[in-house]
This record gives C-alpha cells, sequence and structure tokens, in this order.
C-alpha cells in the first residue's frame, strides 16, 4: 500500500557528506603576536615569548599534516629592534614550509625588511602588502599599520590596492590576512587602539569580492570571530600571553596567561574554508574513545 508520509520521509533523508581527500587539502597555519625579544629577555619581567613560540612551532610540526605555509600576522617582535629580528628569524629556522610576515604596531617596517631580506614580499618601502598563492588558496596579505601609532589604519590607497588584487584573483578562494581586526572586539581599550580609520571602505570592498572566504588578524591576542561585507573574520589567540577578557566600553587591557595557540585553516577540493583552533601544550596526549588508557602512537608528520 502507497504511504505517502513514509515517501516523504524517504525523499528528505540526506546523503552524508563526503569525508575530503586530506591529500588535496590546503592548508595555512596562523600563528600571531609573537612579541619576540632579544635573547635572555622576558615580557613584562615574566613572559618569555620565545620559548612560547618554541613550542608553538613544536605543535605546529608535530600535525599530523603538515601545513603548506604559515602566516605570521604582526607584532613579530616588541619593540622593533634588529637584535629581535634576528632572534625571530633563528626561532622560524626549523620551518620547512614557506612562513609569509606581515608587520604589526609593535613592529619596524626598515629593521623588518634588513633582517628578512630574503622575502621579496615585504618590498623595500612603504606599506608591506602582497598576493601570494599557498595550495589552491590565494593570500593576500595587507598591512594596517601606521608608524608611531598603537591603533591601525587603512587608506584609500591600500584599498584600491587590495580591491584590484581581488578583481585579478577572481574564481579562487581568497585569505585577506591583517594585523588590527576591522571590527570592534567589545574590549574597550583594544577597540580604541583597533582599526580606527578604514574599516567600514574595507567592508565595503570585501561584500564586491564574494570569492573572499576568510579574513584573518590578530592584535588582540584572543580568538575572535565576526562578520565583514559578508565573509567570517577570525582573530587568532597569541602564542604567548592573552589579553583577558573584559568586555564594555571602559575595559583595560589586562594581559593573562591562558593556554597559547594558534589557527589552522583548512581548505578542502570541494566546500568552504574551515578553521581550527590549536591549543599549545602538554594536554597527555590523544586517546582512543573506545580504549581510553590507550594512547595514540606518535604519527609521522607528511612531508
Amino acid at each position: 500500500m502507497d504511504d505517502p508520509e513514509a515517501r516523504r520521509r524517504t525523499a528528505t533523508v540526506e546523503a552524508p557528506l563526503p569525508v575530503p581527500d586530506a591529500a588535496m587539502a590546503t592548508l595555512l597555519a596562523h600563528l600571531t603576536d609573537l612579541h619576540v625579544l632579544a635573547p635572555g629577555q622576558l615580557a613584562f619581567d615574566r613572559v618569555d615569548t620565545a620559548a612560547h613560540l618554541r613550542a608553538a612551532i613544536d605543535a605546529l610540526l608535530a600535525l599530523p599534516e603538515l601545513p603548506d605555509a604559515v602566516v605570521l600576522t604582526g607584532d613579530l617582535v616588541e619593540t622593533g629592534q634588529p637584535a629581535e629580528y634576528e632572534h625571530l628569524a633563528r626561532l622560524l629556522a626549523p620551518l620547512p614550509m614557506p612562513v609569509h610576515l606581515l608587520p604589526g604596531n609593535h613592529d619596524d617596517r626598515g629593521a623588518l625588511r634588513r633582517v628578512f631580506h630574503s622575502h621579496a614580499t615585504l618590498g623595500t618601502e612603504g606599506f608591506v602588502k602582497y598576493s601570494t598563492t599557498v595550495g589552491a588558496l590565494r593570500l593576500v596579505a595587507l598591512d594596517t599599520t601606521e608608524p608611531g601609532r598603537s591603533a591601525g589604519r587603512l587608506c584609500a590607497q591600500r584599498l584600491q590596492w587590495l580591491d584590484a588584487q581581488l578583481r585579478a584573483c577572481r574564481g579562487e578562494p581568497v585569505v585577506i590576512a591583517m594585523h588590527h581586526p576591522p571590527f570592534a572586539t567589545g574590549i574597550g581599550e583594544m577597540d580604541r587602539i583597533g582599526l580606527v580609520e578604514g574599516a567600514a571602505a574595507f567592508a565595503s570592498v570585501v561584500a564586491r569580492h564574494s570569492h573572499v572566504q576568510r579574513i584573518i588578524c590578530g592584535h588582540v591576542h584572543r580568538t575572535m570571530y565576526s562578520t565583514v561585507g559578508g565573509t567570517v573574520a577570525s582573530i587568532a589567540p597569541s602564542t604567548a600571553h592573552h589579553v583577558a577578557l573584559r568586555l564594555g566600553q571602559d575595559a583595560p587591557a589586562l594581559w593573562t596567561l591562558e593556554p597559547p595557540a594558534f589557527h589552522l585553516h583548512r581548505l578542502p577540493d570541494q566546500g568552504p574554508l574551515v578553521t581550527h583552533v590549536v591549543p599549545v601544550g602538554d594536554f597527555g596526549g590523544a586517546r582512543s574513545f573506545d580504549a581510553p588508557h590507550a594512547l595514540e602512537a606518535p604519527a609521522k608528520a607528511a612531508t
């Protein structure tokens, strides 16, 4: 006997989502706000930012699949001194994949360029801005800094450049990298030194380009997500100290030693970009749900 209700239930059962082939995915690791000092120095006389970065790099290299590239979105060092960038270069040396750099408000473009002179994408003068491929992704890096200011700014020149780059790569999935987030976070003091000029115009540019899959930022030392121009915008946490979660217009910027972390963006062969948060630390290893006392055997990362 024909059962219309049964037919309806059968017709609306969705097929399971296909499991993407890991070999076809693009992985982009996003680290930010490293605040590296000269060897032997501590931030706030307490935070060993270099040791935190080493731990983050160890965690990255221990991933079952190595990222295709790493992007660092600013505040690479604490005071912009050449000795700090030289220390940073030594810390980054174990990474076998391309490393893309972008300055933050603690950085000095000139010193960064002199020490990392082999990084052609940094250019030789003016704002740091570049477009490069990472696997199947297009990474567009945009400098939001203004010398001598903690707050960020996007002028007409940079926004016109961004619009032209996005027009030139239509059809490619794009990640825009920048230091200052283009949205208010709710932490008053951090918003006062956020992207104080050009955020609305930036959102208008992004809204014209539907192939922008993510806007990735730093500066605030906390994981956050919002939408800007119809696109997901994410802030990655610092690899060292964090900004405490204190919300409100009058909220101060306080630092805290919450667990460091970084973001891992994964673009499958088909489908949208997915962002994972990777905490850094010893958490006792991975265990089977069926055999909770059995630790996972260490996996050799793909090369």
